[in-house]
């Protein structure tokens, strides 16, 4: 196992328990507690854990996972979703898309969107992730427009007031967004209070808001809201969503789709 590959897995393993130990994390991964030892080292070194007597713990509710970490996690939940997702867009529309592995996977379906390979434009999309733009921008047939702002090193996301300059200007037709939870009481949120401003601006600046979240974000809580709940017009989620959770939605007056 490479190195980025263990530390991935040990990563996503302590998101998962909130505390590591050596000895265990050797016997998951296979591995010396030597390597795990240097590994905790090393990764507590960039700040994306604490070390502790004999293991790790994460840093607090407020704890990140970096996005290049993340997108193996509920990849077959995502791929779904953002295909579901990107069916709800209309050829012409302008689209807001923001930071995120599923809002990543949406724009990549709509990239191969048979009916989106020609139009002037086919799509206007307008995203403060990088990496999206980056990966839309080789599609001529979509209009790409970049918020501006300071990146953000864990979400490749734009924030700051060079952002909301260039959000202020616009509308756009659809809002898709990534979210780290959504709960019916506390809304949709984010770990970043300043990302989830960005988000917010965008909402306000859309007609219709939808949230591409797998199931393991719904009726989750985190630092930052974005919006609340009432101001989603459609949430699109898995099928392990559990359902008392799917009919809080509903009652609030979002429409739920589960892929």
């Amino acid at each position: 196992m490479s190195r980025d590959a263990r530390w991935k897995a040990l990563l996503e393993l302590l998101v998962e328990r909130g505390r590591l130990d050596v000895e265990e994390a050797a016997g998951e991964l296979e591995v010396s507690a030597a390597t795990i030892r240097r590994d905790f080292d090393q990764l507590a070194e960039q700040q994306m854990l604490v070390r502790t007597r004999g293991g790790a713990v994460v840093h607090g509710v407020s704890y990140e996972l970096p996005l290049r970490y993340k997108t193996a996690r509920h990849a077959s939940e995502k791929q779904r979703i953002a295909k579901a997702v990107a069916e709800l867009i209309t050829p012409g529309q302008a689209v807001g898309l923001t930071g995120g592995t599923t809002t990543t996977e949406v724009a990549r379906a709509l990239a191969v969107r048979g009916d989106l390979t020609s139009g002037s434009p086919a799509l206007t999309v307008v995203t403060n992730a990088l990496n999206i733009a980056n990966e839309l921008a080789v599609r001529p047939q979509f209009k790409i427009v970049v918020t501006g702002g300071v990146a953000r090193p864990q979400s490749y996301e734009l924030i700051g007031p060079l952002a909301d300059g260039v959000l202020g200007q616009i509308t756009v037709d659809v809002a898709v967004l990534g979210v780290v939870a959504f709960d019916v009481t506390h809304g949709a949120a984010a770990h970043d209070e300043a990302e989830a401003a960005i988000n917010r601006l965008l909402c306000e600046r859309a007609e219709r808001v939808v949230v591409a979240a797998d199931s393991s974000k719904l009726g989750q809580r985190a630092f930052a809201r974005i919006c609340a709940a009432g101001a989603v017009n459609t949430l699109v989620t898995d099928t392990a969503a559990d359902p008392e959770e799917v009919r809080r939605f509903e009652e609030a007056g979002v429409v739920v789709l589960t892929v």
